[in-house]
Parts: C-alpha cells; structure tokens; sequence
C-alpha cells in the first residue's frame, strides 16, 4: 500500500522543517494585507512559522516575514495575533 505524502515547510525564523499542519501560515493576499492563515487556504504568497514565541520573537526582530512575504512594515497586531494563537494552542495540549 502507497504511504500518503505528508507535505514539509520551513520555519522562516529558525529554519527547521516540519509537517506543513505544524507550523503557522502566514500570507500576503492579492490585495496587500497580511494575515494569519489558520486553515491554509487564503489565497496568497505565504510563510511559515513555528507556533512558538521565540520563533515569534525571531522573525519580528530579523523582519523575516517581510522579507519572505515582499511586504512592506508588517502591522503591529498580527505578532499580537500569532502569540495569542500559540498561547491558545499550547493551553489546549494535555501536559506529559
């Protein structure tokens, strides 16, 4: 029996990869807005990061989203967005 592909992205603040449903999409639709892609399907040059705050913390500091967007200043807010989102989903997982 064929094994299934499993889709790998890369972190664009710490460079490690992961399966594509682990990491945070991030996209810069048509229009020029950037936003959080929870689902993946946004239209849009996207990026990807871990959902951890210091890959948060990385990317705001190098301005690596910018930079794998093409974007100009990226809104205060959508850090915001994305460390609510990882504090939110860690919350969620049962401790070992």
């Amino acid at each position: 029996m064929k094994t299934k592909h499993i889709p790998v992205r890369t972190c664009v603040a710490c460079r490690s990869t992961d399966e594509k449903r682990d990491l945070m999409r991030i996209v810069r639709q048509p229009d020029g807005s950037v936003c959080h892609d929870a689902r993946g399907k946004i239209s849009g040059r996207g990026a990807y990061l871990c959902a951890k705050n210091e890959c948060i913390a990385l990317a705001k500091k190098r301005k690596q989203l910018e930079r794998a967007l093409k974007a100009t200043a990226l809104p205060e807010t959508l850090f915001e967005e994305l460390t609510r989102f990882v504090e939110a989903t860690t919350d969620s997982q049962p401790k070992a």
